[in-house]
């Protein structure tokens, strides 16, 4: 389903979010007050435009209300962060995704209406973090406090040579897993019970953290 998407602010964080929208062919609006930032993205956006994110008139002019998500991607002044979420709350935008920098900086986004927080860089650190410590989760992503997908390498010998079924995932590990990645990289999507497992095989699987580091330490024996 193509949506709207207008973000306010094209440093990294801004930048990247903008490029993997647009390659996904979404409608993106990119909004910055640093032409040359703005020229960097004119070849991957659906439209760009020159404005500071503290200027109602300007953001009034651009149709904000009108997107069907804004995205205050503003690095690290806080003060334009938290003025341009107000201003972009009071004209009226249906869904709000603010950068916050701190957890001072997320409470008072989420007191002044953001929908969605997010954190990039200590997202990003605790992914990081986790796969130092855990080398066969090749990604790991929080979905909520208490739930993540992680893709996992079959590293441990009892797992290999299975099927789901007779692993018996969800009741022993408590884990969905959504797709197999086979050596070969044949990917099957949904896979059905009978799929079976094997050595350098790797499983996305979405369930509670505890749950997902429960399954990784076994298959790490």
């Amino acid at each position: 389903m193509k949506q709207t998407f207008a973000i306010i602010g094209l440093g990294r964080f801004g930048g990247s979010l903008l490029k993997k929208l647009a390659s996904a062919h979404q409608d993106v609006l990119g909004i910055d007050c640093d032409e040359e930032l703005v020229e960097d993205y004119m070849a991957f956006a659906t439209h760009t435009a020159i404005a500071d994110g503290q200027d109602e008139d300007a953001l009034r002019a651009l149709d904000i209300a009108s997107f069907d998500h804004v995205i205050i991607a503003i690095g690290h002044n806080i003060q334009a962060s938290i003025l341009t979420t107000i201003l972009v709350k009071d004209l009226g935008a249906k869904h709000i995704v603010a950068k916050a920098e701190t957890t001072t900086h997320a409470k008072v986004l989420a007191r002044i209406g953001a929908d969605m927080i997010v954190h990039p860089e200590a997202e990003m650190g605790r992914r990081v973090a986790h796969q130092l410590m855990t080398p066969n989760i090749l990604n790991y992503i929080d979905l909520t406090k208490d739930y993540s997908l992680a893709e996992i390498r079959i590293t441990n010998t009892a797992l290999a040579n299975k099927s789901l079924s007779a692993i018996d995932f969800r009741n022993k590990y408590r884990l969905n897993v959504i797709a197999v990645r086979h050596s070969s990289d044949n990917i099957k999507i949904t896979p059905q019970p009978d799929e079976v497992i094997h050595l350098d095989d790797v499983l996305s699987v979405i369930g509670k953290n505890r749950d997902v580091d429960a399954f990784d330490a076994e298959n790490s024996d």
